[in-house]
């Protein structure tokens, strides 16, 4: 297996994204796009998956988040901008056509990029997310988002902050699940302390920045693209009702659900890959 290329690419006039790209062939590349407070790293184990059905993978951390830049005016974390900024990344990367991999609010920005220029997008894996969000989700994600503590003194301590967040999502997982979620989450600090690895100003941007874009028209653009959806049996955000509209407003798209796990699947369940390889199999 290739080993993950750095690559940074600039957002706007100002700011540089970080991410990884991973050779694996001539077949329709793919993107990796993540979810609020995450990274490039939540596709560590996907992008190798992914590189090995023959394709190049590239995972980039939207501005605030990562090793990408954080962005001086908050109202910027928004998912219009997300949108541009993957076109941006598409187009200094040469990327013509690609096949993204949203988790979240990366499925969200997928959707949107598919709206705004349908022919880059070659196909459409939407983790856990849809056109309409489940207040309960939004009203958890909204709790924590920018509040947790600045800095935690050891992994452990971080592992056991990011778990009480989110067991609720993965029940029953063990100690090293934890402390590999708290490595892909927080940054180690010079000192040896873990600090959570995004702008707290986008707590900030979520409570300030407006409602969200309607997404109706966004997921009904993927009615010609084609899309795979990917729920967790037991998600918070994406509800079998939602999914149940959207099968209405877009008939067509493949579906998977991942059992005992919440929002959002890691992609690596059996359940999530077994539908995915398929799903890319036949975009070949």
């Amino acid at each position: 297996m290739a080993t993950p290329e750095n690559i940074h690419v600039k957002a706007g006039k100002t700011l540089t994204l970080h991410g990884t790209r991973l050779s694996g062939g001539d077949n329709k590349p793919v993107i990796c796009l993540h979810g609020l407070t995450r990274n490039a790293r939540d596709f560590d184990d996907v992008a190798p998956l992914a590189a090995a059905t023959g394709r190049d993978v590239v995972a980039f951390s939207m501005r605030g988040r990562g090793k990408s830049d954080y962005d001086p005016d908050y109202l910027n974390y928004h998912p219009l901008t997300y949108r541009d900024d993957v076109l941006g990344t598409m187009d200094t990367l040469e990327i013509s056509e690609a096949v993204l991999i949203g988790t979240s609010l990366g499925g969200i920005v997928a959707m949107l990029v598919n709206e705004a220029a349908p022919g880059r997008v070659a196909g459409a894996v939407i983790n856990d997310v849809g056109p309409e969000l489940a207040p309960e989700g939004l009203a958890r994600i909204a709790s924590y988002v920018g509040k947790t503590a600045a800095r935690f003194d050891s992994l452990d301590a971080a592992a056991a902050q990011i778990r009480a967040v989110n067991e609720v999502a993965f029940p029953g997982e063990t100690d090293e699940f934890w402390r590999t979620f708290a490595r892909r989450t927080f940054r180690e600090n010079p000192d040896g302390s873990w600090s959570l690895d995004y702008d707290p100003a986008i707590g900030k941007a979520l409570a300030e920045v407006g409602p969200m874009p309607d997404l109706w028209g966004p997921w009904a653009s993927l009615k010609d693209t084609p899309t795979l959806v990917i729920r967790g049996a037991l998600s918070d955000l994406l509800s079998p009702e939602i999914v149940g509209k959207m099968r209405a407003a877009h008939p067509g798209f493949d579906y998977a659900e991942v059992p005992d796990v919440g929002h959002a699947p890691m992609l690596t369940e059996p359940a999530a890959w077994d539908a995915i390889k398929a799903f890319l199999s036949k975009l070949d």
